[in-house]
């Protein structure tokens, strides 16, 4: 009698130590799901700032480069790609073009003195400039999670977990490879 009470209270002990590591997994892998959303939401929060600050911009510039439709066109056309962005890859594809279109946007601006002098075109750079720094410190911290939900469902046991719960590997962000080239810089004529 005594030798199956053992018996009943091991397999007892054992169906709760494996009930308490399920759950643990289980909200484990929730969690850093949950982190990987979260750090996206941070993302996407920074690029529709920029996207917000870009029609102030274009309204700025365009009393000082009536020529220069096409950079606008450019500006405008990766705004609206951006605000209509259904996924994540949508969303950073269209975020990396408005950052080209930003791009040709200040290097036009260098061809007119009055507009770089002008105080609203200052304030809107400095600002885009901030969020610049702010996207790319999100799109560090998103990457840092996947790495770490990824790490997670792929060690063992939490990968058994994972399987159960369906959970697979999560894409981290790419930098498109012509962002990847250095600048040609020159000092001579």
């Amino acid at each position: 009698m005594a030798v199956l009470t053992y018996a009943i209270g091991g397999l007892a002990a054992l169906a709760g130590l494996g009930l308490l590591t399920t759950v643990y997994y289980y909200n484990r892998i929730v969690k850093l799901e949950n982190r990987v959303d979260n750090a996206w939401a941070q993302i996407d929060v920074q690029l529709k700032k920029r996207a917000d600050l870009v029609p102030n911009l274009v309204e700025t510039v365009e009393g000082y480069m009536d020529h220069e439709r096409e950079v606008m066109e450019k500006v405008s056309e990766s705004r609206e790609k951006l605000v209509n962005a259904q996924s994540p890859e949508e969303e950073a594809k269209a975020g990396n073009q408005m950052t080209e279109a930003m791009k040709s946007i200040f290097a036009v601006a260098e061809e007119y003195p009055d507009l770089k002098a002008s105080e609203n075109f200052k304030e809107l750079q400095q600002e885009l400039s901030s969020i610049e720094g702010k996207v790319a410190y999100a799109r560090q911290h998103y990457n840092d999670a996947i790495l770490e939900f990824n790490n997670s469902i792929e060690t063992f046991p939490a990968v058994v977990f994972a399987n159960l719960m369906g959970k697979t590997e999560k894409d981290q962000l790419q930098i498109d490879t012509a962002d990847k080239e250095l600048p040609d810089v020159s000092f001579g004529e």
